[in-house]
């Protein structure tokens, strides 16, 4: 991975302050020479290098896309040279399609969950679950209910930025600024039990606490009314509140509470599909059996932007019945080039053994990783496969942080004695501060104790100051 430029750093970050809107930011406080700009100039391996030369282990695989990290790029260079040479670009629109874009579909068909056979494609994540609200909604109004317009999500969750995605992100500091959401949304709790234990010891039992969420949300499904709800959507392990597992039995119960009461079942794995939890879709793991899976990221191993919807037969026999139009689309669903780059990702993946790699290490990755919930800031370690994230406990008597320990301890020292150490994790500074982690699932044991010791040091630092 290179840039086109060599201008000096300095140059660069002034530039951007001038000039570039970052997502998710406070553009504001870059400062006017964007002095507080992070640039990434290259990358090879596991590992980035900044605008300065410095190299860092890439702990979150650019934003959980780069699975297989960034020396891929002469075989993504080749595919890309094909791909343009024979056709740059072709809509999949109005009864055209182009070869790419079908093989790729086909492909997916072969790894995608049980009866999950066809593809709906879109640029990136937020699409794709807008994609699957628009799917869910017109396959029960051709079904006669069209009264089907509500959704439910869990607590904490995060879909996507726009409108849509966003009315099923459960933020409030995200939505609220943009009015209301485009989607009645009910939001139940999440599978994650920490904190749970002083007040409900049975959540500790799999059984149990599976139990109480399957009750819990079946009983908002009655209070909303059933023939209301079009689609619950949730991930396998949800990313917004640090890798939270499910307990065993919760997604066959989800599927059974979707059949009973006529609602779709969306498995959101942008993040987690393609080796992410060392399967081809997470939720394999646990017994999933959605009618729409949503995908991005991972899919091209980023090296090109892509999103995509699959969606299964049944929901298929009815939105492609005679005469039904299927009346939403993007201009560059499918792009070609996207695509090439994302089947040549499916072939590295498989000839390389990269889910391999993954099963091969996981368990090592999770005994480093729970060895820190002996450190005093960490309160609980969670996560699968590559996937990681520990939750941390402050100063104050209900494991919280004062304003004091939060400013000096998650907003400061811990993301920047990481950085220093040469690694790039997310350190969440919001209700619940987390470090979490996403290695490129190229990475071996060396690698992967490197980024245990990095955090395992970092964290020891900040409990001395706690």
């Amino acid at each position: 991975m290179t840039t086109s430029t060599q201008a000096p750093a300095g140059d660069l970050s002034a530039t951007a302050a001038r000039h570039l809107l970052l997502n998710m930011t406070p553009n504001g406080s870059l400062g006017r020479a964007g002095e507080n700009l992070f640039v990434v100039r290259r990358g090879e391996g596991p590992y980035v290098d900044d605008a300065d030369g410095k190299r860092y282990i890439d702990g979150l695989s650019g934003l959980y896309c780069c699975q297989l990290g960034y020396s891929y790029a002469p075989e993504f260079a080749e595919a890309a040279d094909r791909q343009l040479r024979e056709l740059c670009f072709s809509p999949l629109w109005s009864s055209s399609a182009h070869p790419t874009a079908i093989d790729l579909s086909e492909r997916l068909s072969r790894i995608a969950p049980v009866d999950v056979e066809h593809t709906f494609f879109s640029g990136g994540g937020a699409e794709a679950v807008e994609t699957a609200w628009k799917i869910a909604r017109r396959y029960h109004a051709l079904r006669g209910e069209a009264g089907r317009t509500k959704a439910i999500a869990r607590s904490g969750a995060y879909h996507g930025l726009t409108l849509g995605a966003l009315s099923l992100t459960d933020d409030p500091g995200l939505r609220e600024p943009y009015g209301p959401g485009a989607i009645e949304t009910r939001f139940v709790s999440s599978t994650n039990r920490f904190g749970l234990a002083p007040e409900a010891p049975e959540c500790t039992d799999d059984e149990t606490f599976t139990s109480r969420l399957l009750a819990e949300l079946e009983a908002a499904i009655l209070a909303e009314g059933p023939e209301t709800i079009a689609m619950l959507i949730a991930e396998p392990v949800q990313n917004r509140g640090g890798c939270i597992t499910p307990p065993e039995g919760y997604w066959p119960g989800l599927r059974a509470l979707a059949d009973r009461y006529g609602f779709l079942l969306v498995a959101d794995e942008v993040i987690t599909a393609f080796g992410r939890l060392g399967e081809w879709f997470g939720g394999d793991l646990y017994g999933a059996r959605p009618d729409i899976v949503t995908v991005a990221k991972g899919i091209t191993a980023g090296y090109a932007p892509m999103g995509a919807t699959l969606v299964s037969n049944r929901v298929v026999e009815v939105i492609n019945q005679p005469g039904a139009v299927l009346n939403h689309g993007y201009t560059f669903a499918g792009h070609p080039l996207s695509a090439a780059i994302a089947l040549r990702s499916l072939e590295i993946m498989e000839r390389d053994r990269i889910l391999d790699n993954v099963r091969g290490h996981q368990a090592h990755l999770a005994r480093r990783m729970a060895a820190l919930v002996d450190l005093p800031i960490v309160g609980d370690v969670r996560g699968a496969g590559f996937f990681y994230a520990c939750e941390l406990t402050g100063d104050l008597d209900d494991g919280g942080f004062s304003d004091t320990a939060r400013a000096a301890l998650v907003a400061d020292l811990i993301p920047r004695r990481l950085r220093e150490a040469g690694l790039l994790a997310r350190v969440y500074n919001r209700a619940a501060p987390l470090v979490q982690i996403a290695p490129p699932l190229i990475s071996d044991r060396e690698l992967l104790d490197r980024i245990a010791d990095i955090i395992a040091a970092t964290l020891d630092e900040a409990s001395a100051r706690l």
